[in-house]
């Protein structure tokens, strides 16, 4: 009964992480671990669990989605290209030898997430001055984004707070319609790389329904709770556990 009060408990802090600001894995993960999982199996189980939360999230988000649809055809291409690849890789490539990239893409996400109010500016304008080059813009930020949800298919912690940098990076300046976006193809991401491991037997169903049930809860109340936080709080306490995660990956991957 201990185990499964555990595995509920973290589920419903990692969706509600993952509906603020992503980065839930890093509660859910850990968690089962700790139940016995082993390292790999968690790893796929991991995304299995948050899936719930991502799509509870994006319900509750779902005017502010709405509002972006133009965006939504390429996103969901990307989304789909690059989980799959990363399930695939997860399935080839032993975690460890990944762990040491983690750290130095959350710095990178939070870098963008920080300052990519600056450099939209400058693609917007960019996109004024040379239509030439706008196309090559649009494309690199696609490349860009089916390279994030490849990471996310493979690894999912901190994927919320990567593509939340790339949303800023993109030109999305409303932060609550960036969540929704964001959970939005985090879903589909997890969707795809759900199927991929089901496939090969890679998820612990018992462990990961608890963390699962939890996830579905936490995210869809946060996403409800977060309209209520005013835009400059959720943003600078966004970055505040972006830095955090960030320098526990760094702990991880190189501490004694």
């Amino acid at each position: 009964m201990l185990e499964i009060l555990f595995l509920f408990g973290a589920g419903l802090i990692a969706g509600a992480i993952n509906s603020l600001a992503g980065g839930g894995s890093f509660i859910a993960f850990p968690a089962l671990l700790l139940a016995g999982v082993p390292p790999v199996m968690a790893n796929a189980t991991n995304t299995f669990a948050a899936w719930p939360g991502y799509v509870s999230g994006a319900i509750g988000y779902w005017s502010q989605i709405k509002e972006n649809r133009h965006r939504l055809p390429p996103y969901i291409a990307a989304a789909i290209i690059g989980g799959f690849l990363g399930a695939e890789l997860l399935l080839r490539v032993n975690d460890e030898q990944f762990s040491t990239v983690v750290p130095w893409l959350m710095g990178l996400a939070v870098f963008m997430f920080a300052f990519g109010g600056n450099l939209s500016k400058w693609m917007s304008a960019q996109n004024s001055a040379y239509g030439s080059k706008a196309k090559i813009i649009a494309v690199s930020l696609w490349l860009l984004l089916a390279l994030i949800c490849l990471y996310g298919g493979f690894f999912n912690a901190g994927l919320g707070i990567i593509l939340l940098a790339f949303f800023a990076l993109a030109g999305i300046s409303n932060i609550h319609a960036m969540n929704g976006v964001k959970l939005l193809l985090s879903a589909i991401v997890s969707s795809v790389a759900i199927i991929r491991f089901t496939m090969e037997g890679s998820i612990a169903w018992y462990e990961g329904s608890f963390v699962f049930a939890g996830s579905m809860v936490g995210g869809f109340v946060s996403a409800k709770l977060a309209k209520f936080i005013p835009t400059p709080v959720l943003r600078n306490g966004i970055i505040v556990y972006g830095i955090v995660l960030t320098l526990v990956f760094f702990w991880q991957a190189y501490g004694t």
